[in-house]
């Protein structure tokens, strides 16, 4: 299946047939759902998704903007306009404890706490769901993680990310389950595709609709996928078309990645989205953001009451 820039979704649909019907679809796409369109009772599901978000770490000093509500606050509208919105928070929410990952004074080593007062930001930024499956995830430990499960409990955001564990959330008579996938085995593992298909099954078995989170695929401004394994300082992250192919053939409706801080291509297989990457979205202070980093696109997605997808776009 070839793969497309996140740029050109309107063209998503090549490879899965002759020319007129590409073209037909790929006209459709275009114009995809129109802002602000209303899908309550509908039994239809329209979800927007960001990549990387992290508003602020007070680890080191220095990196934690004042308030730390104006970092979403120019994009709430765009963030609330859906019956779901899914980010992927780039570190824990923690107040106090320790990194043995970085040392206090290090710029060289990238250990992100962001205080829990400011998750409230988030829930004024309309997000619904949430990965704390990814490579920051455990920068305070799992005393981190669990200060932000714990957090979002409290907020109502539904999140997925530690093994074992699925979000599940009750939208327009669907019942829909979130499953975040990372490259390490303390989350939802990557790596692992036939444990992966396993999980996903039963989540499908429970849900009408399934969307599937990772977290992979090596940095460095690689914006193409691709074929077989990626590494980046030796570390295994991931067959991403593997992995994605698997989890949709195992029930996935749905799959959204991020990780490798740039955007990359979208696919349709088997009915279902695919996109590779959604890059950085938030994320204050430590990230370098220039070029293809600096591009965050919002995906908009809707889902028929089936999972299938039906219409999409990208809001730039």
């Amino acid at each position: 299946m070839r793969l497309f820039p996140l740029a050109v979704l309107a063209v998503l649909l090549a490879g899965c047939g002759d020319d007129a019907p590409i073209r037909a679809a790929a006209a459709e796409a275009v114009t995809g759902v129109p802002t602000g369109a209303d899908t309550t009772g509908s039994r239809r599901i329209r979800l927007r998704a960001v990549g990387d978000v992290m508003i602020g770490t007070d680890f080191p000093a220095g990196y934690l903007p004042p308030g730390g509500r104006s970092v979403l606050a120019g994009v709430h509208g765009l963030l609330r306009d859906a019956d779901l919105t899914f980010a992927n928070l780039e570190g824990p929410f923690l107040d106090g404890g320790r990194s043995t990952k970085c040392a206090p004074t290090s710029t060289q080593c990238y250990a992100f706490r962001t205080p829990t007062r400011y998750g409230r930001y988030l829930v004024d930024a309309g997000i619904d769901l949430a990965s704390l499956a990814n490579n920051h995830a455990q920068d305070f430990g799992e005393e981190g993680r669990t200060s932000t499960m714990e957090m979002l409990d409290g907020l109502g955001i539904a999140h997925s990310g530690r093994a074992g564990t699925v979000a599940t959330v009750e939208k327009n008579g669907l019942r829909v389950a979130m499953v975040a996938y990372h490259t390490a085995d303390h989350s939802n593992w990557v790596n692992d595709e036939p444990a992966a298909a396993r999980f996903v099954a039963e989540a499908a078995r429970t849900h009408d609709v399934v969307i599937v989170s990772f977290h992979g695929g090596a940095e460095g401004g690689r914006i193409h996928v691709p074929q077989g394994r990626e590494t980046f300082l030796g570390e295994n992250r991931g067959d991403l078309r593997l992995f994605t192919h698997t989890v949709v053939d195992a029930g996935a409706d749905l799959v959204i990645g991020h990780g490798p801080h740039v955007p990359r291509g979208v696919e349709l297989y088997r009915g279902r989205l695919i996109a590779y990457s959604l890059g950085n979205f938030a994320t204050y202070g430590r990230f370098t953001i220039r070029g293809a980093t600096a591009l965050a696109p919002v995906l908009e997605v809707e889902l028929g009451p089936d999972g299938a997808f039906e219409a999409g776009r990208i809001l730039a």
